[in-house]
């Protein structure tokens, strides 16, 4: 289990991109308001993953019974309310998430002969990136994207196709929703996505991504 303690490009090594990193999200604990509150997440999760690895040893001492006699193993889940504490810490999260995604996947393009990409980290609430299709008559794509602020209220995570687009205008966006059980972004504003598909950071960071270079006419499979 990957434990970040300081912001890095962990998700970069497809080893570690495989497995669950704690504490919550993966989000490094210096990035954590209150490291206590990180390292208690932790804990926390050694401690079920630790008890949840001691169910088979004791289930084997019943083997000899019939399966019908003993429970199937489950994924269990507890209920639990998000306040807004939680809400920011997984915007927060998600936007790092985002900013990670299109700035790897940029390294990636500008190694592809017929094009190339830029990024450009503008602030800790604002990144753009812009792709060229040397290949196609209108082959260049521009996105600016901003994680919410407190006098703006466009999205939680919202986005223009425009290079360096202000934080007032927006063409979609990213909401924070939750269950009874976890936390979630739903897309906005989008006439080509489903509004209702529950997308985690990483699932969402691809969808804008996928969106963003179809403008400059590539796809990725």
């Amino acid at each position: 289990m990957p434990i970040i303690v300081e912001e890095c490009d962990w998700k970069a090594m497809r080893e570690l991109r495989q497995l669950k990193a704690v504490p919550t999200d993966g989000k490094a604990i210096s990035a954590w308001a209150n490291p206590n509150t990180a390292y208690l997440n932790v804990v926390q999760e050694l401690r079920r993953i630790i008890e949840a690895e001691a169910v088979p040893a004791a289930a084997a001492e019943v083997a000899h019974e019939p399966s019908a006699t003993r429970p199937s193993m489950a994924r269990y889940r507890a209920k639990r309310q998000f306040d807004q504490i939680d809400k920011g810490d997984f915007r927060d999260a998600a936007f790092a998430t985002f900013k990670d995604y299109f700035r790897r996947a940029i390294i990636e393009m500008d190694s592809i002969d017929g094009l190339r990409g830029r990024f450009v980290d503008r602030s800790a609430t604002s990144f753009g990136a812009t792709v060229v299709n040397s290949g196609h008559r209108n082959g260049t794509a521009h996105i600016s994207v901003h994680c919410r602020s407190s006098q703006v209220a466009l999205g939680d995570i919202y986005y223009s196709f425009s290079e360096n687009a202000g934080d007032n205008t927006a063409n979609g966006g990213f909401n924070i929703l939750a269950d009874d059980y976890e936390q979630f972004l739903i897309q906005t504003m989008n006439v080509f996505g489903r509004a209702d598909e529950r997308l985690t950071p990483e699932r969402a960071a691809e969808v804008l991504w996928n969106e963003f270079i179809g403008n400059a006419g590539i796809s990725y499979d």
